[in-house]
């Protein structure tokens, strides 16, 4: 199927002490999809009176390759839950937009009932496809915010963007339309994104926020392309994220 060459890129697990390579107290999680499917991920608190992010990550690599990240959250005093969609890292199966969903969906019924996390000090995080994903979340479930990176209204926006206006996306069953998803989402919404974002233009991340409901915020990352945003956003782009989660967590 299309959707597995140009959609998912999956990297294997390598095995290896983790939690010391990162200095993190990570807790492995093993959960189940609604369809049975056994994913995996990493839970970490910070303490127990944090707000915890879900982290929907984007379509490559999976969760060890966002170790950095995730130190720096937890040391903004964060709790934090990534893990991987099916067919990613440990995690069983293969992946299909459906099935993104379910292990979203399945992630949060994990934090709310195994952890008892109450939706009002939950924020669910998602980057490039994985906006998608998180977006389709909050839109069926509560949250106290949604936060957007390198995001895109849909896979048609992103095939004619690339594809000189030509209608690719005729050739996948993906569709990820974000901007569908928005318009049942009513949280506070963050929309995060680089300014030299040559994969998903920063003018699609101007979509999806110019489609959203509000309350919503547009934080512009000035010098970033599509797979740097942290790294040049630096201490100013950590600190509108926690800005932004203390002002929804603790109003």
């Amino acid at each position: 199927m299309l959707d597995q060459l140009f959609i998912y890129h999956p990297m294997p697990w390598s095995e290896q002490d983790w939690a010391r390579a990162s200095g993190l107290p990570l807790e492995d999680v093993w959960f189940r999809a609604a369809d049975g499917t056994r994913l995996f991920g990493w839970y970490v608190q910070a303490s127990a009176q944090a707000p915890v992010v879900l982290w929907c990550h984007g379509n490559a690599g999976n969760i060890t390759h966002r170790l950095r990240n995730l130190t720096r959250l937890v040391r903004l005093g964060l709790s934090v839950f990534l893990f991987d969609y099916r067919g990613y890292g440990r995690s069983q199966g293969q992946p299909s937009e459906t099935g993104l969903y379910q292990d979203a969906g399945a992630a949060y019924s994990y934090l709310t009932n195994v952890r008892k996390t109450l939706p009002k000090r939950l924020i669910v995080f998602g980057r490039s496809l994985g906006s998608t994903v998180a977006g389709h979340l909050v839109s069926e479930r509560p949250a106290a915010g949604l936060i957007l990176e390198s995001s895109f209204p849909s896979v048609e926006h992103m095939a004619r963007t690339h594809y000189f206006g030509l209608p690719a996306h005729w050739l996948l069953r993906a569709r990820f339309d974000l901007a569908s998803h928005l318009k049942r989402v009513r949280v506070p919404l963050l929309i995060i994104h680089g300014d030299r974002d040559r994969i998903v233009p920063i003018g699609l991340g101007r979509k999806v926020y110019e489609q959203a409901n509000g309350p919503k915020d547009f934080y512009r990352v000035f010098g970033a392309g599509h797979n740097d945003v942290t790294m040049v956003g630096g201490r100013p782009y950590f600190q509108r994220i926690i800005q932004f989660i203390t002002r929804v967590t603790y109003s």
